[in-house]
Formats: structure tokens, C-alpha cells, sequence
């Protein structure tokens, strides 16, 4: 990749770790001047490693034009604190034009960002090396295998239209793209795209999830002839093993994305003797990847904190959402008699998704039995589903199965409340759907859930409660059924947030700034040049 500029070091021994932060402005290190600048060539990339000695460490300054970066309070006692102190690394907008990290918001909304903790294995210089923008990912087609577990086409699961997205969206921008999932329910191409099927088998501990090596002559031989220019595998699973052993084989980078949090799982399961094995495995195999997208900023935090990877080879995937399939137009008074069992005149809350044990979605009886009168509506499946319809015998609730197309967008717009007592989502991509649909969220305050409702915005797109609290989490629900004026308002806030947050620049995101990210670390891993 030409370089229109040479390596700038502001310490005097080069960061053990290649720099991989992609930034809009420059950072740099002073104990005089706070915001003292780096001359950048306009066209430009500042690639930075955003960790500086113990002996460096001060306030960071800005430049190039770069947008502004402040902390995203979490509730964890921190708020006002800077973003910068101590030579911690902060999470900045990625879209919206300014500075870029690991961005939080939607494109032009919610540019948020909050510090991470520093790793102590962490503290390196800062090194600060600018690349030629127009010379990467951007400027030409690339050839893209994606292998995605479970598939994407038929498993129930938040990542399901994250991935349909990002493939039609991958096509859009020219790439060649190659899809290899799990065999039930694949076609044989999508927008473009060929989809190779590889023979699966149920998750022992989960029999509605099936995994596949996707590691058989066959597949090798459809991957290898193809000649990706990356490979970008879901983690954690069992055929993210079978991409990093191709990726290896063939010599070319490997991108990981997080989407299961398996340690907030295994607790409702009984397996919490599991979780140090766990953060092992998750750790072996990120640690093999040139770069790690995680679908929030919450599963950033955790992996830094259990020192998965070094927190400069970890990136954002931006949230995004369909906002013309989800949208308040789709509201049907037929639909809101479906689900509340006839009875439409009555308080309705609705719940999307999975329901599996680690959904939590008991907690909604209890909030039932406080809130009489009102009707709730389960619309999806999972291995849960016999034991929630036992639960809920002889209440007011009703059990759609799945919904698809048009159907779910008038689910998620005929109710008057969003309920999402779930504490283990990586991000949440119902809740997405929900307020896009101009329906108001109460969701516990918990994974990745504060990301698309920030503490700056309780109250006003949505409604969080403390996670385990019913009386909390019944007061937000009772509040807004007992006001249409409140439910419409927040309701028309939440749309016009979503509105901002589009798969199509959280695509372009991931596609010209990580892929290209993850391709210089592995050159420089590598010693290749391209």
C-alpha cells in the first residue's frame, strides 16, 4: 500500500503491536499542549496505536479537523470523567464524519463514545503512522468468504438480517462475495452471492443450533478457487476453526465477528464451571484473527477486561436497521386482534425473538402478575417455547410462532410496549426493529442494549430498568401505557433515531475501513505488501 507519509513515533521504541486504529484526525501525546497537532496530507488515513508509556502518559490532543470524542456514561460512576486521561484508549463515532475508532452511533446519531480500561500489557508508545486513503480497500472489488454459523438464512437469531444486509450490501459495492453456512435451509445464492451448504450437526448443548467444521475437500477446494482477498468468519463456534485453518492454508487475512456471549449464558444453564474454559477458547481464537468486530461497545469492555485481545485489534460493527421494514405505516388493527387474543382495546406489550433459558423472558410473568389487565404477545420460537407456554397457562398471553416479511413488521407496530428483560444480548437487534417501528423499548440495562439506548436518551427514544428490578422495570411499562401522549412521543423520538442508523453505511464501514484495517496488520505480520 503506498504511503504518502512516513511512520511518526512520539516515543522512542516502536509499539510492540502494529497499529490499527483508524482515525479521522490525529492523536498525539503532550504534557504542554493539550491540543497540540500532527500535520496530516489532506487525503490521508492516520492509523494509531492509542496506548502510550506510563512515563507519557497526560492528555491527548486533536487534529486534522477530526470530530470530537466524549465519554459515554454507562452507570458505572465515572461520568464527567475525560476520555483520554491516562493514556486509555476512547471509542469514537466511526460514521457521521467524525474521529473514528470504534465507533457507537448511527450514521450522523448518537455520536457517543465512552473510555476503555487499559489492559497493563496495553501500555506501549504511541505510534502514529499515516496511509495513503484512496490506495486501500476502497478504490477497488474484492473478493469476500464469509463463514457464517449458524446460517443466516434459516437459524433464528439477531444476526440474521446483520448478515443479509451486509452480503446484499457487499454485492452492491461490487465485491464478489462467497457464503459458506450451515447446510439446512441454504440456498444456492443470495443477491449475488454463491452460498455452499456444509453438512452440520445440533449443538450438543443447544440442539437448535447447528454447527459445521466446513472443512471437507469440498469446501476447501470451492474457497481455495475462489481466492478470497479476506476471509471473515462468526465466532465463537465450531466452522470459525475450519475459516482460520483455510485462512492459513491459502495466506490471507482473517477477520472474526462476536455475536454469541457465551459467558452470560452459560450461568442460566447451570455451567458456570465452564466460564474459565470458555474465555481460554475465545481467547485462542481471537488472538489467531488480524481483527475482532464486536457488535457493542459492552462485549468491547468485556473482552479488554478479560484480555481476549489487545483492545487495538478490536473494532465496532455499527448498528443498523431496515427502517422501511420496520416502520409505524405497518400498524393493523386486524394484527393487534391476533395478538391480543381478541381482545385489542387492552394494554398490549409485545416480545420478538428466540427464547431460549438465557432470555430471561420468565421475569415477564412476574411482570404480568403485577400489571393485571394486560395482554403480552410472544412472536418467534426456541427451545424455551413448551416451557413459557406451561409457564404462562391461564394468563392473558399469546404465542404466534415465527412471523416473517410483512406479517413481523405489523407485529412489532401493532403493540403499545417493547419488553426486553433479556441481560445477555450482544447488542439487540429487536430492539432495533422495535423502535424503528415507532413502538417504545423497556429493556433491562444490561450487554449491548445501553449502546442503542444511552443513559443520555432514557426516557426519551426508550426506557431501561436496572436488571432483576420488577418494580423499576413495571413502574417504566405502567408509565407508558397509562399516557398515549408519553408512548406516541417516545415512540416518534425512537423512529427518528433509527432512522439514522442504516445497514448500507455500517456495510461500507466494515468493508473499507476494518477489512483494510485487518489487511495492513496482517501484511505487517506477514511482511507481505499486498
Amino acid at each position: 500500500m503506498p504511503q504518502t507519509a512516513s511512520a511518526i513515533i512520539l516515543s522512542p521504541t516502536p509499539a510492540p503491536i502494529p497499529p490499527v486504529f483508524s482515525a479521522a484526525a490525529a492523536r498525539s501525546t503532550t504534557s504542554s499542549s493539550p491540543r497540540a497537532s500532527v500535520p496530516v496530507a489532506p487525503a490521508a488515513r492516520v492509523l494509531l496505536l492509542p496506548r502510550v508509556a506510563a512515563s507519557q502518559r497526560g492528555r491527548q490532543g486533536e487534529a486534522g479537523g477530526g470530530g470530537r470524542a466524549w465519554r459515554k456514561d454507562r452507570g458505572h460512576g465515572t461520568a464527567g470523567r475525560s476520555s483520554t486521561r491516562h493514556g486509555g484508549p476512547a471509542l469514537y463515532n466511526s460514521c457521521g464524519g467524525g474521529a473514528l475508532s470504534w465507533g457507537v452511533g448511527c450514521a450522523g446519531a448518537g455520536q457517543q463514545s465512552r473510555r476503555m480500561g487499559q489492559a497493563p500489557e496495553m501500555a506501549a508508545p504511541l505510534l502514529l503512522q499515516v496511509e495513503d486513503a484512496d490506495a486501500g480497500w476502497s478504490s477497488r472489488p474484492h473478493r469476500i468468504a464469509l463463514f457464517v454459523e449458524p446460517s443466516p438464512f434459516a437459524y433464528i437469531s439477531g444476526y440474521k438480517n446483520r448478515f443479509q444486509n451486509f452480503i446484499k450490501h457487499l454485492r452492491e459495492m461490487g465485491d464478489e462475495v462467497l457464503v459458506v453456512t450451515t447446510h439446512k435451509g441454504a440456498p444456492e445464492e443470495f443477491h449475488g452471492a454463491k452460498v455452499i451448504g456444509s453438512w452440520s450437526f445440533p449443538c450438543p448443548l443447544y440442539q437448535n443450533v447447528p454447527l459445521s467444521l466446513a472443512l471437507s475437500p469440498r469446501i476447501f477446494s470451492a474457497v481455495s478457487k475462489f481466492k478470497p482477498d479476506i476471509i471473515h468468519a462468526t465466532s465463537p463456534g465450531v466452522m470459525v476453526f475450519g475459516a482460520l485453518a483455510i485462512a492459513k492454508m491459502i495466506s490471507v487475512p482473517m477477520v472474526m465477528s462476536y455475536h454469541t456471549h457465551l459467558p452470560a449464558y452459560l450461568p442460566g444453564y447451570n455451567l458456570n464451571w465452564l466460564l474459565g474454559p470458555t474465555w481460554g477458547l475465545i481467547r485462542c481464537l481471537h488472538r489467531s484473527a488480524d481483527l475482532t468486530l464486536v457488535p457493542s461497545v459492552a462485549i468491547a469492555e468485556d473482552f479488554e477486561t478479560a484480555k481476549v485481545v489487545p483492545a487495538n485489534r478490536v473494532r465496532l460493527w455499527n448498528k443498523g436497521v431496515d427502517s422501511e421494514s420496520f416502520h409505524p405505516k405497518f400498524r393493523r388493527h386486524e394484527m393487534r386482534i391476533k395478538l391480543s387474543g381478541g381482545e385489542p382495546e387492552k394494554p398490549l406489550i409485545i416480545h420478538v425473538g428466540r427464547f431460549g433459558r438465557e432470555k430471561n423472558l420468565d421475569f415477564l410473568k412476574r411482570v404480568m402478575e403485577k400489571l393485571p389487565g394486560v395482554r403480552i404477545a410472544f412472536v418467534g420460537d426456541g427451545p424455551y417455547r413448551a416451557e413459557l407456554e406451561k409457564m404462562f397457562t391461564g394468563m392473558p398471553v399469546v404465542f404466534t410462532g415465527m412471523l416473517q416479511g410483512e406479517e413481523l413488521s405489523q407485529a412489532y407496530a401493532s403493540g403499545d410496549v417493547f419488553a426486553m428483560p433479556s441481560e445477555s444480548e450482544t447488542l439487540g437487534q429487536v430492539v432495533l426493529e422495535s423502535m424503528a417501528s415507532g413502538v417504545p423499548v423497556v429493556a433491562a440495562r444490561a450487554g449491548g442494549i445501553p449502546d442503542i439506548i444511552p443513559k443520555d436518551k432514557e426516557g426519551k427514544t426508550s426506557f431501561l430498568f436496572t436488571p432483576g428490578d420488577l418494580d423499576e422495570c413495571m413502574r417504566k411499562i405502567e408509565q407508558l401505557l397509562l399516557s398515549k401522549d408519553l408512548r406516541e412521543s417516545v415512540g416518534r423520538a425512537a423512529r427518528e433515531e433509527m432512522e439514522n442508523c442504516d445497514w448500507r453505511t455500517a456495510s461500507k464501514t466494515i468493508r473499507n475501513e476494518h477489512y483494510s484495517t485487518a489487511t495492513l496488520y496482517w501484511q505487517k505480520k506477514t511482511g507481505r505488501t499486498g
